[in-house]
């Protein structure tokens, strides 16, 4: 990675501040605020109503999800926000009672509550337990029963930053029949993922952390065989294939997941979404994901140099993500210091969360570790 290069995009968080904050809102490039700057001029001053040209360019960003991904751009919807997108999944199945759903216990509560709510359907949720702030395949695997329909689970952990074997854990759904859905959020954008590879049958994700996009704008990613036994909760005008005979009360769904778009979509996180992906696509995603997990990698050894263990400071690299989190009886006091000093950085459930991106470099992650060892022997 050309560190210069990539941090060009983001000047104002680069020059005189660390930006290691992406787990929870990515910045906004200058890429993307050159295309809403335009947009707002557009739509401002000459072409208010150019839906021909937003209908084709949310076309190419649906096309950019699904080559991300591995799959085609009728496996792809637009939704507003992760939890929305895992509520399409939670209320399209027709639930039996007795059916049983695995989450675990330290997901976000965006992958549990639309699950929940379940409940009042005699749906069975089962919870599996976490050793040290980890969940692993074989723990959800082992949890399996002759009830289990679905098991959801994050690609990536929020807190600890561990990144699930999915391959292993769809493989085994695929071979029971269990439907597997993936918050992938926090590795989207910064690691690769094949849902064909994976098995997954249905994925959801905000746009607004890792992938640089604006908040308010998710996706969904549901296979062509789920997509045929789910029934859409919502619907709307634009669910139906002649959507533009406004007359024509026919309720007969796209045979796409566009049937789950309901209405009008967000316009201008879809412009922005394509000013990310034309960022991505200029450094490739295998660069990306590199450039990521040598950060991580880095990171992690000069933490340990110094006597600061990270939580996963045990696991192989496969298991790593952007995210470094590290564990401290004053976790409150370090976080304010170090913002102070214009780190950015989150504080969740007592941990110092740090997710440095691509364009991030070595300088950043020493700037860091120079605060942290002196904040840590004050």
């Amino acid at each position: 990675m050309n560190p210069d290069k990539a941090r060009k995009y983001f000047p104002h968080i680069t020059e005189g501040r660390v930006y290691f904050n992406h787990a929870s809102t990515g910045p906004v490039s200058v890429k993307v605020k050159e295309i809403i700057q335009m947009l707002l001029e557009t739509r401002s001053t000459s072409e208010m109503d150019e839906y021909e040209k937003f209908l084709q360019t949310s076309l190419n960003v649906k096309s950019e999800i699904g080559k991300m991904l591995n799959t085609t751009s009728d496996s792809i919807a637009f939704t507003d926000n992760t939890s929305n997108g895992l509520n399409v999944i939670a209320n399209g199945i027709s639930w039996k009672r007795c059916d049983q759903i695995i989450l675990n216990d330290v997901e976000f509560p965006a992958n549990v509550y639309p699950f929940l709510n379940l409940k009042r359907y005699g749906v069975e949720i089962e919870f599996v337990k976490s050793h040290n702030g980890v969940v692993t395949a074989e723990d959800i695997i082992e949890k399996i029963s002759s009830q289990t329909r679905l098991i959801s689970v994050s690609w990536v952990q929020f807190l600890s930053g561990y990144r699930i074997d999915l391959e292993t854990l769809g493989k085994v759904c695929r071979e029971k029949g269990i439907i597997l859905c993936v918050d992938a959020i926090q590795g989207l954008g910064a690691i690769k993922l094949d849902v064909q590879k994976c098995s997954i049958d249905f994925l959801a994700s905000g746009t607004q952390k890792w992938m640089l996009g604006l908040q308010g704008l998710a996706f969904i990613y549901v296979s062509e065989s789920l997509q045929q036994k789910m029934i859409p909760h919502n619907v709307g005008w634009f669910s139906v294939k002649n959507a533009w005979n406004f007359l024509d009360y026919k309720l007969e769904l796209r045979e796409s997941a566009d049937r789950f778009h309901t209405g009008t979509l967000n316009t201008f996180g879809i412009y922005a979404m394509q000013a990310s992906f034309d960022l991505f696509n200029e450094f490739g995603w295998d660069l990306i994901e590199e450039t990521v997990l040598d950060n991580t990698l880095y990171f992690f050894n000069e933490l340990v140099k110094e006597d600061i263990h990270p939580v996963l400071n045990d696991y192989s690299s496969q298991n790593l993500s952007g995210i470094v989190t590290i564990k401290h009886d004053n976790a409150e006091r370090i976080f304010k210091e170090l913002s102070a000093q214009k780190i950015h950085l989150s504080l969740r459930e007592g941990l110092l969360r740090f997710s440095p991106h691509f364009y991030n470099n070595r300088d950043d992650i020493n700037r860091v570790i120079l605060a942290l060892k002196i904040v840590l022997q004050e």
